[in-house]
Order: structure tokens, then sequence, then C-alpha cells
């Protein structure tokens, strides 16, 4: 499977499988962050479902529920729902990133 490099923010998640089934109770995608991109660009974010996370490549910063942190290549996330969040990619090289959004 060829992967298309992301441009813009709007483009870098690529969510599989839950637009086919509507109702669906988890949303599973993958993202390619591209170095410098903040997501989102400022603020924070949070969704109603369980966020967890595993990064396949890169390094990534951000802040959680407060909580300042850094997750890197085979590392895994949890972020929970309603949880304020956001990251950013300061290294030179994308975060890519497979995740599952589960309803709580």
């Amino acid at each position: 499977m060829k992967k298309n490099t992301p441009q813009e923010t709007k483009d870098i998640v690529q969510n599989l499988f839950h637009d086919q089934y509507p109702g669906a109770e988890v949303k599973f995608g993958y993202v390619s962050v591209p170095p410098g991109e903040r997501l989102p660009s400022e603020g924070t974010t949070f969704h109603e479902e369980q966020e967890y996370s595993f990064i396949i490549n890169g390094t990534l910063k951000g802040e959680s529920g407060g909580v300042p942190y850094e997750i890197t290549a085979g590392e895994a996330s949890f972020i929970p729902a309603g949880e304020p969040h956001w990251s950013v990619n300061e290294g030179d090289e994308p975060v890519e990133i497979i995740f599952a959004l589960v309803k709580a």
C-alpha cells in the first residue's frame, strides 16, 4: 500500500474503516505529522472517545490534561475522553501514529 505524504493539517489524519460503518464504537486511523506541525494549530482539542495511540516513527511533544509529555517510536499513549490536549512535531522527520478512538 502506497502512502501519500499529506501537505496540510486537515489532511494528515486518515480515518480507516469507521466511515464505512456509521455508528461504529471504534475509529481506527493513521496520522503522519510533518516536521514543525502542531495539532491543533493553536490551543487544545478534545474528543468524546478514549484515544489509544502507538508511535511508529519520530517523537511527539505536547500536553494532555495540563501535563507535558514526550512520546517516541515504539511507545503507546492513552488520552481519556474529554481531556484537552495538543501535540507538536519538533523533529526533522514525520511522526507516524496508528490510533484507535473508542467510545467511552
